[in-house]
């Protein structure tokens, strides 16, 4: 285990901060296919210094940070990429046993807006796997840019869960998701 800061230009240096102290918190889980922005979510929400470990028995790391969020502190994992909860490669098998073993508060699902359709059975696989789902449609920018027009509200209502637009690069978005991910976590308190 090593601490990162992350920088603009995307290097690392090692931290002679103390480690981070997550236990006890509660967890967020980010969850999602791969180069979908989960870690620039992670970075917004934890900062600069994040813990990097292998998961038990694998050589899958797994970045984990605290977030202050209203008035308390939340553990935030970044698992690896998945593209479905049937594991095929080992990546997905650890974010699957993130998911399902650590009793998250809240799962934020993130997706590339501009490729909703391709990503959404994933989002319907965590709603039958009973999690607390929040849908964070990233890029939308770049969706829009292509034409598209997703009606955030009626998905919200069909899926059943809170849905939020963002881009998270320009840092669009995050404020409601940490409204949503406060208002949950005070529903399961």
């Amino acid at each position: 285990m090593f601490f990162r800061k992350s920088k603009s230009n995307n290097s690392c240096c090692g931290s002679d901060t103390d480690p981070i102290e997550l236990h006890g918190l509660k967890k967020i889980v980010l969850v999602g296919n791969p180069n979908v922005g989960k870690s620039v979510l992670f970075n917004r929400l934890t900062g600069s210094y994040v813990t990097v470990s292998n998961y038990p028995g694998t050589t899958v790391e797994v970045s984990r940070g605290k977030a202050k969020i209203g008035n308390e502190n939340f553990a935030v994992v970044d698992t690896p990429g998945m593209y479905s909860m049937h594991p095929i490669t080992e990546e997905e098998a650890v974010s699957r046993r993130l998911l399902l073993d650590e009793h998250p508060e809240a799962v934020i699902h993130v997706i590339d807006a501009k490729n909703i359709q391709r990503m959404l059975p994933l989002t319907l696989q965590l709603i039958e796997a009973d999690l607390p789902i929040i849908l964070t449609l990233n890029m939308m920018d770049e969706a829009e840019k292509a034409g598209m027009k997703i009606n955030v509200r009626l998905l919200e209502k069909k899926l059943g869960i809170s849905v939020i637009s963002a881009v998270f690069i320009r840092n669009v978005g995050i404020e409601e998701l940490k409204r949503v991910v406060e208002n949950n976590a005070r529903l399961v308190s």
